[in-house]
């Protein structure tokens, strides 16, 4: 009995790591600016897309394609993070104050970067290219001119146009000369595999029990996230600004502090996590273009359970919800109630993966009805405002 205890205790922590990960980057920009980013799974999706890539990349080169992991990691966070950039500037910023358009906002883009990554082929990123270096190359030598307020709209209504149209153009010809060799999709609808490297293969064996070893490096590399962004949060110049812009947005951009720099900074660091917690995830399972589906709601679950904005209770958050997953999905409290047939039936009816998420909620729902502002409540003026 005690050997399964431990068995489950240390999956449900596993479990809670990778909530942890990708609930990093979402309670930082939920925190910060209240921004409800429901296409916070795309952004791992695309971490553990890039995983993928790098990881074919590396395969020629022999025993240094074990090292894989590291570059796809960093990797991962750049494009995640380059993404997020784009989706705030882009998207986020003319919608601040206004949380039911953001939600709606994001969750078009998340279907928008399922559909891209399902299609996604030379043919679309050529066009893509073309398109944003004649728009926003046209955009930036139009900015230069000194009556650029007087001709902004004109030029907007000039360069779009003319740009699509080119993009269009450069993709039909493709098309037709290049035909499968430039319109295949490079993923397409079917999940792709990751496989780990051969040092992460196997696990440490415990009488008769394993930790496996990939779930133990997901482990580390969550401690790593989180003693990273604490360091940078709190002895950073620009983690200050960001916990200033945090307690009060009006007074931080009374002092001098670039809340808009702030915002977009927060976005792209919150997306990197994003990324670096979707290369993780690639390394339990296949690849597709649901895979960020698969975590949102769970780690919307654990930024409102610990606290919103609070980097100790997305902790705490995390773990708690990923044991008591666990441990109720594998029927570990059936066992240990065997000798009390009533309690030990309740149980094992909610010892499946579908009904221990109902059970979850449940509780989470109970326990938002005594501590609504989560298990460590932000505090501040904005709070009591």
């Amino acid at each position: 009995m005690l050997p399964s205890i431990l068995d489950g205790i240390f999956n449900g922590l596993s479990i809670g790591s990778i909530l942890l990960m990708a609930a990093l980057g979402l309670a930082i920009v939920f925190g910060l600016m209240g921004v409800i980013n429901m296409a916070h799974g795309e952004l791992m999706m695309l971490g553990a897309y890039t995983t993928y890539v790098v990881q074919n990349l590396f395969k020629p080169l022999g025993a240094f394609s074990q090292t894989y992991i590291f570059f796809a990691l960093i990797l991962a966070f750049i494009v995640a993070a380059l993404a997020g950039l784009i989706l705030e500037r882009g998207v986020i910023r003319y919608l601040y104050g206004r949380p039911l358009e953001t939600l709606l906002a994001t969750w078009g883009v998340s279907l928008m970067l399922q559909q891209f990554v399902r299609s996604v082929n030379w043919v679309i990123v050529a066009g893509l290219a073309i398109f944003c270096l004649l728009y926003f190359g046209g955009m930036w030598f139009v900015k230069k001119r000194p009556d650029f307020d007087a001709i902004r709209q004109k030029a907007i209504a000039l360069l779009l146009p003319l740009s699509a149209a080119v993009a269009v153009a450069v993709g039909v010809f493709m098309s037709q000369a290049y035909k499968s060799a430039v319109t295949q999709p490079w993923f397409g609808a079917q999940n792709v595999d990751v496989t780990a490297p051969k040092w992460l293969q196997g696990g440490l064996p415990i009488g008769n029990y394993q930790l496996p070893y990939t779930r133990m490096f997901i482990m580390v590399l969550t401690v790593l996230c989180v003693a990273g962004i604490y360091f940078f949060l709190n002895k950073t110049a620009w983690g200050l600004r960001i916990r200033s812009v945090t307690q009060n947005r009006n007074m931080s951009a009374c002092l001098g502090i670039p809340t808009n720099k702030v915002d977009a900074l927060t976005f792209a660091l919150g997306s990197g996590l994003a990324g670096i917690a979707g290369c993780a995830v690639s390394l339990l399972g296949s690849v597709g273009p649901n895979t960020g589906q698969n975590y949102i709601v769970n780690t919307f679950m654990v930024v409102v359970v610990g606290g919103v904005g609070k980097l100790v209770g997305t902790i705490a958050g995390a773990m708690v919800i990923g044991l008591i997953d666990y441990i109720l999905g594998a029927g570990i409290l059936a066992l240990l109630f065997a000798q009390i047939p009533p309690v030990a039936e309740f149980f094992t009816f909610f010892a499946t993966t579908s009904m221990a998420k109902v059970m979850v909620f449940l509780l989470i729902v109970i326990f938002l009805q005594y501590k609504p502002a989560g298990l460590f409540p932000q505090k501040g003026r904005t709070v009591d405002a």
